[in-house]
């Protein structure tokens, strides 16, 4: 077995025929999704070692990215749904159905029904932007047959604590006089009773699981309203507004469904959302890159290689916390099996593991604005370096 992230290879003596290689970066933000990093990655590997099997698995850490990672790994189908956006604008979002491990799989992105990026700067409104239509998305996921979804948190425009996700498969959020809420964090003080009766029964038999990004609670100092809610637009004032609400939702939750989502870890992503999935649908909330690597299959597929490539844009301090590097990594050591970070840039070069950019390798200039070529010149670089075929 050759040994990769060791020093200079000892030549083609070193390295076997037939060898499996497995390619599972991140995406290279701004640059490359995940899908075309790894495609990109893969050529470049053949060019040198046409005779290796080489398998393309481009993942994502649960945010901004993942249904095009799951569905580019698993397969399957992109659907699209006209759903209420963050401030009751309709858009076209897209969800994903693929095969997973015990039955049909919903993948939905609450960004793309709910997120930062569908509302300009200027129309930001933290205090009315609703998560709708990331229900309106979990509801078509389960009419078109999922038995299971996972939802991918992050990128949101809004703090609602999920309370318009809730209302959109039938739960009931109303005031004293018995009205419906008001959308968004503000409606959220307007709220006396909760009552899930009327949970759509597609929805009330999904096994819901959600990707967290983060693991902040609900409200206080580090929580969905104090520590991202300025992002999406909140004055200070709107802030405490905010934090207050959230309290609120979480003390209603805890009388009228006896759960307690206070001091949940990760309650608090997209807005409290993670709290919201938690109370209204039964969800689990785990880290982004161990549900993704999971739903891929990728322990398995790392046992059957011989040598694993991972890689992301910028691989820094912040790679090896939670995001895809990190995870690859994780269960190629527990496999036994070698890896090589490939990236943009490297910031950091761990002892135990080998690190290859493509600003090393073709300066800033051509890393920024080739990086589909540059990848594959820095693929077939480290295949080089590990010694040809005799």
């Amino acid at each position: 077995m050759f040994q990769p992230d060791g020093p200079s290879p000892s030549g083609a003596e070193s390295y076997r025929t037939d060898v499996r290689i497995l390619v599972a970066p991140d995406k290279f933000r701004g640059t490359l999704t995940a899908a075309e990093a790894a495609s990109a990655i893969a050529r470049g590997w053949r060019r040198v070692r046409p005779e290796d099997r080489v398998e393309e698995v481009p993942l994502a850490d649960g945010g901004e990215g993942t249904l095009d990672a799951l569905l580019a790994a698993l397969g399957g189908e992109r659907r699209t749904e006209r759903v209420s956006g963050p401030l009751g604008d309709h858009v076209e979002a897209a969800f994903g159905l693929a095969e997973g491990p015990t039955g049909l799989l919903g993948i939905v992105e609450m960004a793309r029904a709910s997120g930062l990026g569908l509302v300009s700067p200027a129309r930001r409104d933290p205090l009315r932007a609703t998560t709708r239509g990331t229900g309106e998305l979990i509801l078509a996921a389960a009419r078109a047959g999922a038995t299971e979804v996972l939802v991918c948190l992050g990128g949101s425009a809004t703090t609602d604590g999920g309370a318009g996700m809730a209302e959109a498969v039938g739960i009931s959020l109303s005031d004293a006089a018995g009205r419906p809420i008001g959308p968004g964090g503000l409606g959220l003080l307007q709220l006396a009773r909760i009552d899930a009766s009327g949970l759509d029964p597609l929805v009330r038999r999904l096994r819901v699981q959600a990707c967290c990004d983060v693991d902040n609670p609900l409200t206080g100092p580090q929580g969905a309203a104090r520590l991202f809610a300025p992002q999406k637009g909140a004055t200070p004032d709107e802030v405490v507004l905010l934090d207050r609400a959230l309290a609120h939702l979480a003390a209603v939750v805890h009388r009228d469904l006896g759960i307690d989502v206070r001091s949940l870890p990760g309650a608090g992503a997209a807005g409290g959302l993670g709290a919201g999935l938690v109370a209204f649908l039964g969800a689990r909330l785990r880290p982004g890159i161990e549900l993704v690597m999971e739903a891929v299959g990728l322990p398995e597929r790392i046992e059957r290689a011989d040598l694993v490539l991972t890689g992301e844009g910028t691989f820094d301090a912040t790679s090896l916390r939670g995001k895809v590097p990190a995870g690859v990594l994780g269960l190629a050591r527990a496999a036994g099996v070698p890896a090589v970070v490939l990236c943009g840039r490297a910031e950091i070069e761990p002892a135990d593991v080998a690190v290859r950019s493509l600003v090393d390798l073709v300066g800033e200039e051509r890393a920024l604005h080739d990086a589909r070529l540059a990848l594959e010149e820095l693929a077939a670089d480290v295949a080089e370096g590990l010694g040809s075929a005799p």
